[in-house]
């Protein structure tokens, strides 16, 4: 079988534009929250989220991915006044160490994203894709920052009663709901050359309804946009694997080699110099 051809483009942030497609971003997940799904509590003090950072960085991570609040299953809600608290020292000590760093904010409320803008990040990642904060496309479009957007079936507290999806219901459903946040962006004024889109690994689609998605990821570029993939450590991965083999960097890896080879431009990832492997191994079969 083929794989997919990736498209080019420049994705333009705050300040700055990086190129796509020449070869795979990989974005380190740095998570400062108490709960989260893989590693719930580990950066959640400044000091151990700035050596986290640094540490991502020093393995290759193109850009850092700072998030506040847990979106696992059943998460409950955190608000803006909390996250925010989470979040601003870590982006002021990474930038004072590190001032070119490429930081992107995980967060769904746009006062939590005009903060962290105005501290210095470059892009806003939504796992709503703007749905659960009204403001938050115009907020976009007036800080003139990147933005993921991505796409989810319902909330984490309703996630595990979700009616199940069959295997060919999953891509069309992602395809048309991407393809109206998209187009809700680019209404609020947010430039079209700014949208990175993301399937939505796990958020809303129950572990085998994800493969259909991942077999089918290169019908994501008939949408016309970049691609960010985030399959690091998810649930599905882990029900796949062989009985008594409990390694998620190497479930990872499997996944995220067949998301580059299915023409994903950014990886999203907790194991940044084991992604940087992978992809110098995957970009050189898509350069071939």
């Amino acid at each position: 079988m083929p794989f997919a051809t990736r498209a080019r483009f420049d994705w333009r942030l705050r300040t700055r534009t990086l190129s796509l497609g020449p070869r795979t971003l990989v974005m380190g997940i740095l998570n400062v929250t108490p709960d989260s799904f893989s590693d719930g509590g580990q950066f959640l003090s400044t000091e151990a989220g700035l050596a986290h950072a640094l540490e991502m960085l020093d393995d290759g991570a193109d850009i850092l991915d700072l998030g506040g609040e847990s979106t696992r299953p059943n998460a409950m809600p955190t608000s803006p006044v909390e996250e925010q608290a989470r979040v601003i020292p870590v982006l002021r000590a990474i930038l004072a160490v590190r001032p070119d760093t490429i930081l992107s904010i995980d967060t769904h409320h746009a006062e939590t994203a005009r903060l962290a803008v105005e501290t210095g990040v470059e892009i806003v990642n939504d796992v709503s894709g703007h749905l659960w904060d009204a403001a938050m496309s115009s907020a976009c479009a007036e800080l003139g920052c990147g933005a993921v957007l991505m796409h989810t079936r319902g909330r984490p507290q309703e996630w595990r009663t979700l009616p199940a999806l069959a295997a060919g219901e999953v891509l069309p459903m992602v395809l048309e709901g991407l393809e109206s946040r998209a187009q809700a962006a680019l209404a609020a004024g947010i430039a079209r050359d700014s949208i990175v889109l993301d399937p939505g690994f796990g958020f809303g689609k129950a572990f085998d309804e994800n493969y259909p998605l991942l077999a089918q990821l290169d019908q994501l570029h008939t949408l016309g946009f970049p691609i960010l993939a985030g399959v690091s450590r998810k649930g599905f991965l882990s029900r796949a694997a062989a009985v008594g083999l409990a390694d998620p960097v190497a479930r990872t890896t499997a996944a995220n080699t067949a998301a580059v080879l299915a023409g994903a431009h950014i990886l999203r990832v907790h194991d940044v110099r084991a992604a940087r492997e992978a992809v110098a191994i995957a970009d050189r079969i898509l350069a071939s």
